[in-house]
């Protein structure tokens, strides 16, 4: 009986430390090392293949209210805020791939239960109407394919956050900016903090405090292996980098 309850004690000490591990994020998906497009369906592809807890990608509205998937406000010099989807297929990914839609993004991910979509809806330069407008198309299109339990928004602008959670008590949603505090974070009922690495820097309690509220924390984008070993070190939930191979080795030493 001593034996069973020591092999259980040691059996919950393992499943607590693996809980607590910094997971990884593939920030564009798995690109660098990969060489395949940023925020391509490749790099989704390559992030799903290295087994990393997420792989985040960027999405923007069109003109035509279709979502996309692209990092900058252009797709190889097309505005997406002010072009159709079908003019943006005027132009093509190095590796022969259009740009993607959102919805078409989402459906690579579903092919698979492990990796979460880490789905980072940009600030439209319109303003803050086409902003609020994506949330609802984003939110509408998440539900639409049953990829709620697959997937985690994050975003810039503070107003989209907001009106996620009015429209969804239990989406998780995560702020990036870096101007809000833990408190204010959980005084929104929003999931958690996705800073820079300089704003946890210049502000040392935030990790531990966002975790005293419940808060997940997340940081970017990290990609030497000084900063990677400095949040592994504050136990921070995720990184999010550029290297995830680099970051898988850490972890793992």
């Amino acid at each position: 009986m001593k034996k069973l309850t020591v092999v259980g004690i040691m059996f919950c000490f393992s499943i607590l430390a693996q809980a607590q591990e910094t997971q990884i994020i593939a920030h564009r998906g798995a690109w660098k090392n990969t060489k395949s497009p940023q925020n391509s369906i490749a790099a989704l592809r390559d992030a799903i293949a290295q087994e990393v807890w997420g792989a985040e990608f960027d999405v923007h509205l069109t003109k035509d209210d279709v979502l996309v998937v692209n990092h900058d406000n252009d797709f190889q010099g097309i505005d997406i805020a002010t072009s159709t989807y079908n003019e943006l297929l005027a132009k093509k990914h190095p590796n022969g791939e259009q740009i993607s839609t959102a919805e078409a993004y989402l459906k690579e991910g579903l092919k698979q239960n492990k990796t979460k979509m880490i789905f980072e809806l940009k600030t439209n330069r319109l303003g803050v109407d086409r902003t609020l407008k994506s949330v609802e198309i984003a939110l509408a299109l998440v539900k639409k394919l049953k990829a709620v339990p697959l997937t985690e928004f994050i975003a810039f602008s503070y107003d989209a956050c907001l009106h996620f959670r009015a429209l969804d008590k239990n989406i998780p949603i995560h702020y990036l900016n870096g101007d809000k505090s833990p408190q204010q974070i959980k005084d929104a009922n929003l999931t958690g903090i996705d800073y820079h690495f300089s704003v946890f820097k210049n502000n040392t309690d935030w990790i531990s405090t966002a975790k005293t509220f419940g808060l997940k924390t997340n940081v970017w984008t990290v990609n030497t292996e000084e900063d990677m070993h400095y949040f592994i070190d504050k136990g921070i939930d995720y990184i999010t980098t550029d290297e995830p191979e680099k970051l898988h080795s850490l972890i793992k030493k």
